[in-house]
Order: C-alpha cells, then sequence, then structure tokens
C-alpha cells in the first residue's frame, strides 16, 4: 500500500514480517509504547520506520529483559524537553517534565498546548524514542548534566 510516497503496510503482514502475533502488535499500542498511523476506516497501517521501532522493543524485552511497564518508564525519562525545547513555564505545567511514569505521547490531554498541538508520531520526541539504539545514552546524558549541576 502506497500512502504519500511512503511503503505502508497493513498488521498482517507486519506481524508476518515480524514474526509477532498481531495481538500482540495491538497490546504494544494499548500500552502506548506504540503510536500507530490509521485509515479513515481505522486500518490499522505502518511505515518501515513503525517497523523499525517495533524491532526495538522486541530487542529491549528480549535481549535487555525489559517488560512492558520497564520500557514505558524507559521512555518516560526520555528528556522531551531538550529534544522538543520548551519554555520554564510549559514545563512548570507539564506531566512529563515533573516526573510522569509514561512517555508524553501517553498523556496528551494534560501536556501543555504547544505539544498538543502536533501529531506525536511526527514529533521529534517519539521519532527519537523509535531509535532504540540510543535511548538509553540519551537518557544518561541529560540526567547526568542535571546531576552534574547539582553537585556544582
Amino acid at each position: 500500500m502506497k500512502k504519500q510516497n511512503k511503503q505502508w503496510y497493513r498488521i498482517g503482514e507486519v506481524a508476518r514480517k515480524l514474526d509477532i502475533a498481531v495481538e500482540t502488535i495491538r497490546m504494544y499500542e494499548r500500552e502506548g509504547i506504540l503510536l500507530i498511523e490509521k485509515t479513515a476506516t481505522g486500518q490499522r497501517i505502518f511505515t518501515n520506520e513503525d517497523l523499525n521501532w517495533l524491532r526495538c522493543i522486541r530487542k529491549l524485552i528480549k535481549e535487555e529483559r525489559l517488560n512492558i511497564e520497564g520500557i514505558r518508564r524507559l521512555l518516560a525519562m526520555m528528556p522531551c524537553w531538550k529534544i522538543r525545547p520548551c519554555s520554564i513555564e510549559e514545563r512548570s505545567e507539564c506531566p512529563a517534565f515533573n516526573g510522569a511514569m509514561q512517555p508524553c505521547w501517553t498523556m496528551k490531554e494534560k501536556i501543555p498546548l504547544t505539544c498538543r498541538a502536533q501529531n506525536c508520531r511526527e514529533c521529534s520526541v517519539y521519532q527519537t524514542a523509535a531509535h532504540c539504539e540510543n535511548i538509553k545514552e540519551i537518557v544518561y546524558n541529560a540526567y547526568r548534566v542535571t546531576d552534574s549541576r547539582r553537585e556544582g
């Protein structure tokens, strides 16, 4: 399936390509660790980037031994305020900045209006998270700098 010059796959194709159950993909969506594009009729469709993110999720589960809650908390630690800069006022009102245990895209109705206006699938925070090879490094560097400021 082609849509806007991208290759799109239906959920059954994705499940076959990645050798995972359709219901597992739906669970990742329900749990908030995977954002899905849907057609006008509600059919889930996926890009190659989505396939890469699904591979990453599987790697975090199988190789890093994280469960869904562990992945969700790791994603919640993404320094969204650095990836997608926001004002101090926005940070003070933002649950994602103020210690939430889930990624910002799972609480869209609670985050500042400037973030709410954007499609989360296209947001640089979600896009950065979907490159799992550097999630730990991004989180580590964000909090390492914060800790060194406290010490100094």
